[in-house]
C-alpha cells in the first residue's frame, strides 16, 4: 500500500483500522430509553446512554473552528436548550492514538472538557478519573483538533459519573438532596442495579438519568422491560 510515496507498515495499518472500528462501533451523541418505570413520581423517568462528547468554551471553539465560530445545531437533546452540534473534533492521547469525530454539545460552556467511557480511556492509554462535569482537578489532558486549528488541553478528560437530573418536585418525591446518591434498577435480560447515581437538582431540568456507553451495554438498556430509581 503506497501513500504519498511512503509505504505504510503493518503497525500503521492496524492502528488505522483500530481507530476506524473504534469510532464506528460507538453510538453517536445519545440514545433515549423510556421503558415502563416504577418511579410513580410527578414526571416520567427517562434514561439516556450518553456517548462520548465534548463541551467547549467560546474561546476554544474559535481556536478549533475559526474566529467568530458558532455551534450549529444538529438536533435537540432531551433537556431544554441543550443540543448536539454539527461540529466534531478529534482528540489525540499520550500514545498518539486518536479518537475521531467526537461531537460537541451546545451551548458553549465556561470550561472545555471531553467525556469518555472507561473503554475509551483504555484505548488512549489513560486512567480516566470518575468525575461530575466541571470537576477537572488532577485530570489528564489531550490534544483537540478541529477544522481550523488545534489546542492542547492540560486537563479536562473525564469519565462522567452516572447521575440523575431532577426537578425539585422529583427530589421531594424521592426525598433526596442535591449531591446525594440513588440506585438505578434496570430490569430485563441483562438487568443490573447501578449504585451511586449522583443526584443533581435544578428547577430548569426534566427527570433524566445519564449513564455512559459501557454501562448501557452492560445492562443492554435497549432490551430493558422496566426501570426504577431507588433511594
Amino acid at each position: 500500500m503506497i501513500m504519498s510515496g511512503n509505504t505504510l507498515d503493518r503497525r500503521q495499518v492496524e492502528q488505522m483500522v483500530r481507530q476506524v472500528l473504534h469510532s464506528r462501533l460507538q453510538p453517536d451523541i445519545s440514545q433515549t430509553y423510556r421503558p415502563p418505570s416504577d418511579n410513580s413520581g410527578p414526571n416520567p423517568l427517562v434514561v439516556n446512554v450518553s456517548a462520548r462528547h465534548a463541551h467547549v468554551t467560546q474561546q476554544d471553539l474559535e481556536v478549533l473552528f475559526g474566529p467568530e465560530a458558532k455551534l450549529t445545531k444538529l438536533r435537540d437533546l432531551y433537556q431544554q436548550g441543550e443540543f448536539a452540534s454539527e461540529q466534531t473534533v478529534n482528540i489525540v492521547g499520550p500514545r498518539s492514538r486518536m479518537i475521531p469525530n467526537i461531537r460537541i454539545l451546545g451551548p458553549c460552556r465556561e470550561y472545555t472538557q471531553v467525556e469518555l467511557s472507561y473503554t475509551d480511556g483504555i484505548f488512549l492509554g489513560l486512567k480516566l478519573p470518575l468525575r461530575i462535569s466541571g470537576n477537572h482537578e488532577n485530570t489528564p489532558g489531550c490534544v483537540m483538533v478541529g477544522l481550523a486549528g488545534a489546542l492542547t488541553l492540560p486537563r479536562g478528560l473525564i469519565r462522567a459519573e452516572r447521575h440523575v437530573h431532577m426537578h425539585p418536585d422529583d427530589a421531594a418525591h424521592y426525598a433526596v438532596h442535591d449531591a446525594g446518591y440513588m440506585q438505578l434498577h434496570i430490569v430485563g435480560p441483562c438487568g443490573l442495579k447501578f449504585d451511586r447515581v449522583k443526584v443533581r437538582i435544578n428547577p430548569r431540568v426534566k427527570l433524566e438519568v445519564h449513564i455512559d456507553t459501557d454501562e448501557g451495554n452492560a445492562c443492554d438498556l435497549a432490551s430493558a422491560t422496566r426501570m426504577e430509581l431507588i433511594k
